[in-house]
């Protein structure tokens, strides 16, 4: 870790690996963070139904891409997929690492650093690689979730159908890290919603209701899992865009749905970190605040 000035170019890694359970592995990765000079760590955490860990870490674009090779050189020494169960969908041992711009530093930059790191990984650690978001080449591929559709166990198939070659590497999947799915992206907010009540297929309707694909909330992914720790069905969301709809917006459409089925919001969980910004505009469209803009209204904003 090293001190970052804020006049320099910072951008953001998040990766997600897939191992939430054994905490050892998990330390063993993020230690390469850690050791990574100009990488800021400032988050990860872990969970167990998921089996997942996400990980979170600035710095400058040569510090960020050093730490981002050296976590997926040591994720595919210790993560096998071929024993890995969950309950989120994966295609990698480290499953998606999205590059986000946080300070002095364009996204046409971020795209440039995500294609450096995949072809790096598909060149030293052949493991093919998937360019997602702002990186990706297609608009088909800008989807993650449809990138990953058939996840660890189908990608041997996926791989054999020219459309889905990777945009690095052969279209041959790494026998126990399968595929790395990489690009630039705006900021993302990940956020569950657990209810009370232990029936998936409700939090699967709520799921289906309230995502943008299914005629829902703009920028709002989601589905409907089973989280056994807890007896309690989940509505697991990416919001991909804070601004077009907040946190607020989405805990309302939730509470809607809720009362279709007779149930309610139990508790809710942020995964990683947010901006701070999204919480402002969650407590304006709380407070009903007409007109409000967060750049000139905020005062904070004059002094960071």
């Amino acid at each position: 870790m090293s001190d970052i000035s804020f006049e320099d170019k910072i951008v953001e890694s998040i990766p997600n690996i897939s191992e939430g359970r054994n905490r050892e592995i998990v330390e063993s990765i993020v230690d390469e963070v850690r050791n990574t000079e100009g990488c800021i760590l400032m988050n990860y955490s872990s969970d167990k139904d998921h089996n997942r860990s996400v990980i979170s870490y600035i710095g400058s674009p040569k510090a960020v891409e050093e730490a981002s090779f050296r976590l997926m050189k040591k994720a595919l020494k210790l993560i096998d997929l071929r024993k890995h169960k969950g309950e989120h969908p994966r295609m990698g041992a480290v499953d998606v690492m999205p590059i986000v711009p946080i300070k002095n530093i364009s996204m046409e930059e971020c795209i440039e650093i995500s294609k450096r790191i995949g072809e790096k990984v598909a060149r030293e650690l052949a493991v093919p690689v998937y360019l997602y978001e702002k990186s990706s080449k297609t608009p088909e591929r800008a989807r993650l979730e449809v990138i990953r559709r058939g996840e660890f166990e189908n990608l041997d198939e996926k791989l054999k159908d020219e459309k889905w070659y990777p945009d690095f590497g052969k279209n041959i999947k790494h026998e126990s890290a399968g595929a790395l799915i990489l690009g630039a992206r705006n900021p993302l907010i990940a956020y569950n919603v657990l209810l009370n009540t232990s029936d998936v297929e409700i939090a699967k309707q709520i799921s289906k209701d309230i995502r943008e694909s299914g005629g829902g909330m703009k920028s709002v992914k989601a589905i409907g899992i089973y989280i056994a720790d807890r007896n309690l069905a989940q509505v697991s969301m990416n919001l991909t865009d804070y601004r077009e709809t907040s946190l607020f917006d989405v805990m309302e459409g939730i509470k809607r749905e809720c009362k279709k089925y007779g149930v309610e919001i139990y508790s809710t969980e942020l995964i990683g970190m947010m901006p701070m910004e999204a919480f402002i505009r969650s407590a304006a469209s709380y407070l009903k605040i007409e007109n409000f803009n967060y750049d000139n209204q905020v005062i904070e904003n004059f002094l960071i």
